[in-house]
């Protein structure tokens, strides 16, 4: 489908320090990892495929069409790393993935006629319950 070689080396990371409470490990490591990808200047997808990721991925990507992921789940850059590209491989695999186009099935006959049937029950009840007519 694609080349993950070549995409991978269109990525672009950035290390950034995690927010939030941690102590002094926190406030001098920069664990939080950033993987920015520019979809309209990749070179490893088509027009075609372009287009199709920028659908599907409208609400992720910035106005420029940069993909922007972050993650700081662990302490540790590097697993971190390996987490972002995890994720990012897996956002482009179900954003280039076409969905099967549902084929509506028929409705049983069998199911048609117990709705009918409970329908005239529910209506017969009802009528029932009316004064009766002595003209």
């Amino acid at each position: 489908m694609f080349d993950k070689d070549a995409l991978y080396r269109e990525l672009t990371f950035k290390a950034v320090r995690s927010s939030g409470a941690g102590g002094q490990h926190v406030n001098k490591v920069s664990s939080k990892v950033e993987l920015i990808f520019n979809l309209l200047e990749s070179l490893v997808f088509s027009d075609v495929l372009k287009e199709r990721l920028i659908n599907k991925l409208q609400n992720r990507l910035t106005t420029e069409g940069v993909l922007v992921l972050q993650c700081d789940e662990s302490r540790s850059q590097h697993k971190n790393k390996e987490l972002v590209i995890k994720r990012f491989f897996e956002i482009i695999e179900s954003g280039l993935t076409i969905p099967k186009k549902r084929i509506p099935t028929k409705i049983p006959r069998a199911v048609i006629k117990k709705r009918l049937k409970s329908k005239r029950k529910l209506s017969d009840k009802k009528a029932n319950r009316q004064k009766p007519d002595i003209d």
